[in-house]
């Protein structure tokens, strides 16, 4: 069977990466969670003193790139790769609010951009990957067979990100989240560098009152669909 590159792009909290980590457990596909890329480089800065409420050191930032080595590590307990900084596992570690409400500021820097997209680019080059992101089908990969647009409404958005949070342990309130998803739709759509776009030839997936089951079986279809059309 041929194989094909899945680029997924969209808003936060539209389930991205779930139904990435389903294609790519189906197809036996790699999954590259870019998002999970960006967090990484902004936990290195926020560890680093280069990014808080007060400031944003963004030339030391841009500096120390370098320094930053992005790694993913099959999980077989659960079935997908994590994300290592410099070899140290932090995939929880990059999925809290206070990571979200830095890594769109993160995103927006072009030297950043760059060195991801590079990365990303050389990942997937062998085909076989699903990727999801912001700006997979418009930068990363604009030749992909099969490019999705995953949206839903803010308040959908910010109801499913709370109940996440609130599973793994943190103290948050809905509206602090709600107003975390508007801000990075914000930056995420208006940022001079590869802002968030539908991407020409791209499929929209408005999940809003899909589940998660009933938007596998969709995009599955059109993932096959994709796949039959270059035997």
């Amino acid at each position: 069977m041929n194989k094909i590159t899945i680029a997924i792009d969209g808003f936060s909290s539209t389930g991205k990466s779930t139904v990435a980590k389903q294609l790519a457990k189906h197809f036996g596909y790699a999954y590259i969670d870019t998002g999970a890329m960006y967090r990484a480089v902004t936990w290195y800065a926020m560890e680093n003193g280069l990014i808080n409420e007060n400031a944003f050191k963004v030339e030391a930032l841009i500096h120390q790139l370098p320094n930053i080595n992005i790694s993913f590590k099959f999980n077989e307990a659960l079935g997908f790769a994590e994300v290592h900084l410099n070899g140290v596992h932090i995939e929880k570690d990059i999925r809290t609010l206070k990571v979200s409400s830095f890594v769109s500021k993160i995103a927006a820097i072009s030297q950043v951009r760059h060195k991801l997209v590079e990365q990303q680019q050389s990942m997937g080059k062998g085909k076989g990957v699903v990727m999801d992101g912001r700006d997979i089908g418009t930068v990363v990969f604009p030749d992909a067979e099969l490019k999705l647009f995953m949206t839903a409404s803010a308040e959908t958005r910010a109801i499913r990100r709370y109940e996440e949070l609130i599973g793994r342990g943190e103290n948050v309130i809905y509206k602090d989240v709600l107003k975390n998803v508007q801000e990075r739709d914000h930056i995420d759509t208006t940022r001079k560098d590869s802002p968030l776009k539908k991407a020409k030839g791209a499929i929209e997936i408005d999940n809003s009152n899909l589940s998660l089951e009933e938007q596998f079986d969709k995009i599955l279809q059109l993932a096959k669909m994709a796949i039959a059309g270059i035997e």
